[in-house]
């Protein structure tokens, strides 16, 4: 059985979410074939976007799997604003078949707030410290896990509305403190993977310049959280960088 890499990429009406998400596609498809990997693109919403944002579409992937026939071992959740290193190791061989992440790092700001308004709002004051909280862009998981997406799945549809109206107003974050509570809560074992598998932040961190330093000590290029111009341009070009030679 192959492992798989799950990305969910979908347009949000005229801004194209996917503008430059093609680099990540590009190069997660060529880490895929290296690895003896199956890439997994879901790039059509399943439900109205009105009813579940894109983040969301990742708590399908069990599902979404079994409809297609695709068996598997493992599974890579990893988001399309991410470009991975030509030469990254199998971090499926490290797993030992567990769920695993990378602890989020950045604006300890929003994930103590994200933390401290779902605990009120949503989990009857249910807390856990903020460096067991890990990015969903970047996670490995297993068939042993199904039963979990379901019922965070379960979850975030019998609370739409007040997750709606927090995400709307409180300002923060989607699916990723709802997956940091039930993998707290339900006691998941979690192995926790280096940062080099999930360089997130990068911009908020002063890691990116025009020389491509950052390519020297990663694997995985997350482009989130404020990166400037846009997270397009930096897929771009460390695309092209790393895997054209160009720049």
């Amino acid at each position: 059985m192959k492992n798989i890499i799950y990305m969910v990429n979908i347009t949000i009406d005229d801004r194209s979410k996917t503008q430059g998400y093609e680099w990540s596609i590009r190069s997660w498809k060529n880490w895929a074939d290296k690895n003896n990997c199956e890439l997994f693109v879901l790039d059509q919403p399943i439900y109205d976007l009105s009813e579940m944002k894109p983040q969301w579409h990742k708590l399908l992937v069990f599902d979404l799997l079994e409809n297609e026939g695709i068996d598997y071992d493992q599974i890579l959740f990893v988001d399309s604003d991410t470009i991975v290193h030509p030469d990254c190791p199998n971090f499926f061989e490290t797993s030992e078949n567990k769920y695993c992440g990378v602890t989020a790092v950045g604006s300890m700001d929003w994930i103590c707030r994200s933390i401290e308004n779902y605990s009120t709002y949503l989990f009857d004051g249910y807390t856990f410290p903020y460096w067991k909280y890990i990015n969903s862009g970047f996670m490995i998981m297993n068939k042993t896990h199904k039963p979990l997406f379901k019922s965070i799945l379960n979850f975030y549809f019998a609370n739409q509305e007040r997750i709606i109206w927090m995400q709307n107003n409180l300002g923060v974050g989607t699916d990723q403190p709802i997956i940091n509570f039930f993998l707290n809560k339900e006691n998941i074992d979690c192995k926790l993977l280096p940062y080099e598998y999930n360089m997130q932040d990068m911009m908020r961190l002063e890691a990116l310049g025009n020389d491509m330093l950052h390519t020297k000590y990663g694997w995985v290029y997350h482009f989130n959280a404020g990166v400037k111009p846009t997270p397009g341009v930096w897929l771009e070009h460390t695309y092209k960088f790393l895997y054209d030679n160009i720049l």
